[in-house]
Parts: C-alpha cells; structure tokens; sequence
C-alpha cells in the first residue's frame, strides 16, 4: 500500500472504510456482523458523547478492557475528538493502574464491571485518581454512554475529524523499563499509520478477510497491526477477549477465518490439537509469529497442516511498531531462523559497543532509525535521550547479527527483560513490586527457562532482620500485587545475593 493511499490518521481510515467498503462486514463478534457503515456510525455516536462532555486535544482517555467491538468503538471515538488512548493491560492489578491513571492525567475511563472474575471497578476504589472525572462501563453502559451524545450526526464530529492530523498524539502504550517504572511510549498517527501500510503489504491482508484478533488490543499487535490493519485494508475484525484454544478452533470453523497471527505457541497448541480432532482449517491463508525463535520444522506444519501458506515472521516493540519483517515467497529456513530484514522507511544496523556499525555477522545492538520510532517517553526527556540517540537511532536492547542479505537474527537482550508467555516482564519492575512486602529486605530477579511459558521468573530474596515468610507466601502476596505474568513461579530465601565491586547484583552468576 502506497503512502498516497493511506488515511492520514486512524478515525480518518474509520471514515474511509466506510466509503470504501460500506456495507461488507467491518466486525464479527459473537454472532453479530456490523458493517463498515454501522461501525463508523458508532464511532460518531461515541465521539460526540465525548465531546459533549468536553474531550478535546490534550485529553486521555484510559481503555482498561478485554478485545471487543467496544474497545474499537471507545478508541476510534476518543481520537476523533483529538485525544489519545490511554491502553491499559488487563492483567494490571489497581495499583499498577491507578499509576499510568495519574501519570497520564486520564479524564475519562473505558472499563468493564467484569472479566475472569475479576471486578475492575474494584481494582481502583483505594486508588486517588484525581483527574478521572467519569468511568463507562463497556459491557454494561455503553448504550446509554452512546445515546447521552447528539447522535451520529453530529456536525462537531465532523470538525472535529477535520482538525485531526498526521502529527497529534494517538496513543500511550506503557512498556516497562529497566529502571522499573513503566514507560508511556508515546505515538502519532504519522508513525503508526505508515507502518501498518507496509506490514499490511508485507502479509497479504485484504479487503473480506476474516482476522481473528488473538493478541490484546491493549499491545501494538493487536490495537496496530489488528484492527487498525483491518480498517486500513477493509478486512473483517473478529476480536478474540482471551486466546482460548477451543474457542480458537471452533471461530476458524464458523467463521471461515483467513487470517491468524500469534506467537508460536499458539499454532503448537492448534497443530495438537488437530492431530487430536481434527478440524476444518481450509480458510487459513496466512498470518505472522515472532518473539521467539520458530523452528523450520513448525513453519512447514503451519503452512501444510494448517494451510497457511503465507505465514512470516517479524519483530518489533512498543517504541517501533514494525522495525524487522520477512516477506511472502522467503524460504522456510529463512522464516524460521530471523526475523527478518528491515521494512520500507526503517534503516536497521548491529552496533557494536563504540557505536559502530560491526561487519555483517557479526554481534552487537540492533538500532532503528526512521518513521516508526515513538516520539518519546511520556514525561521522561531522560529515559528518552538514552533509549534515541543525537542522530535519531532507537537502541533496542536486543542483540543480535545481520546477513549479508540485511535479515536480522535475535540472540539475546541487553537488558535483563525476558519473555513470559509472550508478555515482556522486566525484573526491575517485578523487583520494585516485591520490595513493598514487609518481609522482603532485597531481591533480584531473573528470567529462567520454562517449557511451556518460554521464561518464567525466579526470585532470590534477603530477608529483612527477623523477619519470616514461605514461598507459599510470596507467591500469594505477588498474585495479589501484580499481573499474573510478572509473578515469580518459585521464590529463594538467601542469606545475600552475588554483586560487583561498585555493588550492582549480578545476575549472570544467579541465572
């Protein structure tokens, strides 16, 4: 796709969609089809309920919800009226996400009363959150949310839309960083959109096909190259709440789905679960995985077992939606063993330790630079400087080595983060957590590897003087304080923990 023929921001190719493709279906969930048309109309209802409440340029709205048609609905609204979204992980506990609330001074919040059992309102009822003025509930009052507004016709909406451009913030994804703050990595339209052009070219993703959404819209994955993919190219959204392997298997049956990515995981557990039932999979055309190495053998099940002849593999992160990505026809060995070369309007090196480029082959820092690197780190000039450098370069904190063909291979992190289940954890942050429990004096975390979850984290703890507790303990109090991917699977009490010289722990000799 050309960057002539992209919209110029993410309401824009909302408005688009339906001229383009009007009443084809824009969005399956649960049985019910909305058309582009019904999807664009809601949006408007929704952007001038907004901005009868006075949301406008500079406004954050917080998104804390599972993947639905709502979710798309509050987002789209909330950035015609000019704000940016605020999305918030599901799994965050209410002291992780009164945080980002006052960090980003969200005013309003999209939420649901219920998922997994968990009362999200609840979460929140000891958290200060001055600036939150109002909290809509997506499963239960969105309808009236939707009629307190003039209606889809509103003439706001429309001059509201029109002073939308390229250059106003779209979004606040927070990444955790090494210092154990979560990072509002900060995004405009002009960054996003040209970088779901291209992967949409990349993969394939056409006008009717049906794109079952697995990865959380509250990530780039699922909020950029997911639905927002969809309305750029005129594909059917069908969101998925949480992957679910039954549920999985029974959409691609139903709904005839063309288009699936995930990490690897997911298509083991569809591969299996063939071989134990099988089941209709000739919908499946093509779909993306990453963030892990794939073997060759599994990219050549993907796409004889389950069909999809066009799957590849890419790499990228919440500060660069897309920095790395292979390309359809690429042989199996090349799709299995990198992760890629750079895309259209990314320029990417391996620099070594003095800044360098280091000759192909060779191991260093993977780099970025170009149109898809945030703008920054939300109130953080610092964390920003060190993460671009003066000539515009993002440092990743991946190492890896480059072909001479430019395709990229990951070997290992700079940074101490790991991979959960697909989820980064960063130890600091896991760390910084568990030094509010009274017991704990100190302790270090490292990422260890799990056969299931890929890395799992394991905690070495110093107790405080006289102080008691069991792993027992630990790993109830934890589930208690954080998501449920940052907690350690198995805890150590030690008298100290190894360190250097100036004192830093060392955590090559814990893993």
């Amino acid at each position: 796709m050309t960057p002539t023929e992209l919209p110029p921001t993410i309401p824009h190719a909302a408005a688009r969609a339906a001229l383009l493709w009007g009443d084809a279906p824009a969005l399956l969930e649960d049985g019910d089809v909305w058309s582009f048309n019904q999807l664009w109309a809601r949006c408007r209802e929704a952007a001038s309920a907004l901005l009868v409440r006075g949301v406008g340029e500079g406004d954050r709205i917080a998104i804390w919800a599972p993947n639905s048609r709502e979710w798309v609905v509050a987002a789209v609204a909330a950035m015609t009226c000019g704000a940016a979204i605020v999305p918030l992980n599901t799994r965050l506990k209410g002291r992780e996400a009164g945080d980002i609330l006052r960090r980003t001074n969200a005013r309003m919040m999209f939420t649901v009363q219920s998922f997994l059992g968990i009362d999200y309102p609840a979460l929140l009822s000891a958290e200060d959150v001055p600036d939150l003025a109002e909290t809509v509930l997506l499963d239960s009052d969105f309808s009236a949310f939707l009629a307190s507004g003039q209606g889809g016709e509103d003439a706001g909406v429309d001059a509201a839309l029109a002073r939308l451009t390229a250059d106003h913030l779209s979004d606040i994804l927070f990444t955790s960083g090494t210092t154990g703050v979560p990072k509002g990595v900060m995004m405009t339209y002009g960054r996003v959109i040209p970088q779901c052009g291209v992967w949409i070219g990349n993969t394939g993703l056409s006008a009717g096909e049906r794109y079952l959404i697995v990865n959380p819209f509250f990530h780039s994955f699922g909020f950029k190259v997911g639905w927002v993919a969809c309305l750029i190219s005129g594909a059917v959204i069908v969101p998925m709440p949480q992957f679910d392997l039954a549920s999985a298997r029974d959409s691609i049956v139903r709904d005839r789905i063309n288009f699936l990515p995930g990490p690897p995981t997911i298509f083991q557990m569809l591969l299996a679960e063939k071989e134990r039932e099988d089941f209709d999979c000739s919908s499946l055309r093509g779909g993306t995985t990453g963030a892990a190495t794939v073997p060759p053998v599994l990219v050549e099940r993907i796409r004889t077992e389950l069909g999809m002849k066009d799957i590849i593999t890419a790499y990228g992160m919440t500060e660069c939606v897309n920095i790395t990505s292979c390309r359809p026809g690429d042989p199996v060995d090349l799709i299995a063993t990198t992760c890629g070369a750079a895309i259209p309007g990314n320029e990417v090196i391996i620099a070594g330790e003095d800044g360098q480029e280091v000759p192909r082959g060779e191991t260093g820092e993977i780099w970025v630079r170009g149109q898809g690197v945030m703008l920054g780190y939300l109130d953080d000039l610092e964390a920003t400087a060190e993460a671009i450098d003066a000539h515009g370069w993002l440092h990743t904190g991946d190492v890896g080595t480059m072909d001479a063909q430019g395709y990229v291979r990951i070997t290992d992190r700079l940074k101490d983060m790991y991979i959960s289940g697909g989820f980064n954890v960063y130890p600091a942050e896991v760390e910084k957590l568990l030094s509010n429990h009274p017991a704990v004096g100190m302790v270090a975390v490292v990422g260890i590897a799990d056969e299931r979850m890929g890395e799992v984290g394991k905690a070495y703890v110093v107790l405080r003087p006289g102080a008691a507790a069991t792993e027992a303990e630990m790993v109830a109090w934890s589930r208690e304080n954080m998501a449920n991917y940052k907690v350690p699977r198995s805890f150590v009490f030690v008298d100290d923990v190894p360190r250097n010289a100036s004192g830093k722990v060392l955590k090559t000799e814990l893993r």
